[in-house]
């Protein structure tokens, strides 16, 4: 151990003096840099500010020294802007100058170096991927396409629930049915297949290796190798483990979906008119030689995390708040029934007749945003925010939770208080209308995935308060919603357990 020390000692000394004359040259440019605290050789501001960049610690660096401010992260430039007009400038006015996505050792591995669509840099190759993507997954006629199938997989976790004698006593973990759900909801839009049971062999090594990804991917252990090259051969180990990950994940969406698919579409006409599901949309343009295999497979990749996960934890997210402010909860129920009738489903045109649940989803997405520092944001040249230069390759945060739960602009903005959205602030709304509410981003790299993530929502939350009267476990006035915040998401910390008693009609 103390080699080791020695070892990594002497090379901070080399990279000291690499760094220094880096840092001196640059100040010779004379660059107009943001604010921020003053950085050190080789570290920068690493061991001023730690690993956990979340957003609620950016917050409070914004607060110190404004609207925009520079972190250097070892070799790394992170500006974060914490205010909606540089929100817009960054998203929208400059969409094209800061349009592109940053790089680092573990999504490298995990996106095969931008061959997806989400983390790839801005150009001709991200064009190709969103158009392909858009039609099969991100389109009006997709949610009707698939409407009834989220209703059926809602109606199944209700009946699930009802039937577990646990769930009206001791209370289940609901977040394990959910999951379910969301993998068949997306897998029956990719690959028109569903899992019959959350013990499915094939989907416990699905969420398995998901899983794996999502804790790689977002942890902060990686950053000290990311931030400072000189010190990645003591990443070794980690990246193996996220090569391995990323090899039987892509090996396993290969054999047991794409290769089935091209099965079933070689027995069917070539035509588009014939086409089940999205793959096979993805699968032509492989054919029609647009893309290749890898960057079917990241599509794949992509979907598996951004549209699965983050719904998911905003589901979760929504039940904890519902739980705990029964007054809430017991305010969209009577929604429900007065809107739908006692009883009667909710689908998915009903969610646009019902203005409270809309409110009680657009305050879950502002004050637990599964995403609060957006997917970050790249300048490829040298480029000007706010008349301070900002060096090319510069990873560029927006907080996006910070403007949605910054007091200036928000009354009470720590309150779980849907009816801000029926009041004070009723004209905004999800899709960025207004730049301090942007669960999804706006502009060119805005999420796509708001077109299905909404409609599920509704249905899901829906279906859940009509039939249940949803409690925190015997013993306990609350679920804990302590938050768990990774790279740039931000989930609960401990799935929790609750308690649903069905409700008699």
């Amino acid at each position: 151990m103390d080699l080791l020390l020695v070892e990594k000692a002497l090379l901070g000394l080399f990279a000291a003096a690499v760094v220094a004359v880096a840092v001196s040259k640059l100040r010779g440019k004379r660059l107009k840099l943001p604010p921020g605290p003053l950085p050190v050789p080789v570290f920068g501001n690493w061991l001023q500010v730690g690993d956990d960049l979340n957003h609620g610690n950016l917050a409070a660096l914004a607060r110190r020294f404004g609207e925009i401010l520079l972190l250097r992260m070892g070799q790394r430039n992170l500006v974060v802007v914490s205010s909606p007009p540089l929100a817009r400038e960054v998203l929208h006015t400059q969409g094209v100058e800061f349009g592109s996505r940053t790089r680092n050792v573990v999504f490298d591995i995990f996106t095969g170096e931008g061959q997806d669509m989400v983390f790839t840099v801005y150009g001709e190759h991200w064009r190709k991927m969103r158009r392909i993507m858009t039609v099969p997954f991100f389109t009006n006629k997709v949610v009707q396409q698939y409407r009834a199938g989220w209703e059926e997989e809602a109606a199944r976790v209700v009946d699930d629930v009802r039937a577990d004698p646990r769930a009206a006593t001791e209370g289940i973990v609901i977040r394990r049915r959910l999951q379910l759900m969301m993998y068949n909801n997306m897998y029956r839009i990719m690959f028109d297949r569903r899992f019959e049971s959350m013990d499915d062999p094939l989907f416990l090594r699905l969420r398995a290796l998901n899983g794996e990804r999502s804790r790689l991917a977002q942890s902060f252990e990686y950053n000290y190798g990311d931030f400072i090259p000189i010190l990645r051969p003591f990443l070794r180990g980690y990246l193996k483990i996220c090569k391995e990950v990323k090899d039987r994940r892509l090996q396993l969406f290969k054999d047991y979906f794409l290769e089935e698919r091209k099965k079933l579409s070689s027995t069917k006409p070539a035509d588009n008119a014939g086409l089940k599901c999205a793959i096979d949309h993805i699968l032509d343009a492989q054919q029609k030689g647009e893309i290749n295999e890898d960057n079917v497979l990241y599509i794949v990749e992509n979907i598996n995390v951004a549209a699965i996960e983050t719904t998911l934890w905003s589901i979760e997210w929504a039940i904890a708040e519902l739980v705990n402010h029964p007054k809430i909860q017991k305010k969209l129920r009577d929604e429900l029934d007065a809107v739908l009738g006692p009883g009667a489903q909710i689908t998915e045109p009903d969610t646009q007749k019902l203005p409270y649940l809309q409110a009680v989803i657009k305050e879950t997405l502002r004050l637990r945003m599964a995403i609060p520092l957006l997917v970050p944001h790249m300048n490829l040249h040298d480029a000007k925010l706010a008349g301070y230069d900002i060096p090319a390759e510069s990873k560029i945060l927006v907080n996006a939770w910070w403007l949605a739960n910054n007091p200036d602009h928000w009354k009470n903005p720590e309150e779980f208080r849907p009816e801000r959205f029926l009041e004070e602030e009723k004209g905004v709304e999800a899709n960025g209308n207004d730049f301090r509410y942007l669960p999804f981003g706006v502009g060119r790299r805005s999420c796509p995935g708001i077109i299905l993530a909404l409609p599920i929502l509704g249905i899901t939350i829906g279906r859940l308060v009509q039939n249940f009267e949803l409690l925190p476990p015997p013993g306990q006035d609350k679920v804990d919603t302590t938050e768990k915040g990774g790279q740039f998401s931000l989930h609960i910390l401990k799935h929790y357990t609750i308690v649903a008693k069905p409700r008699v009609f």
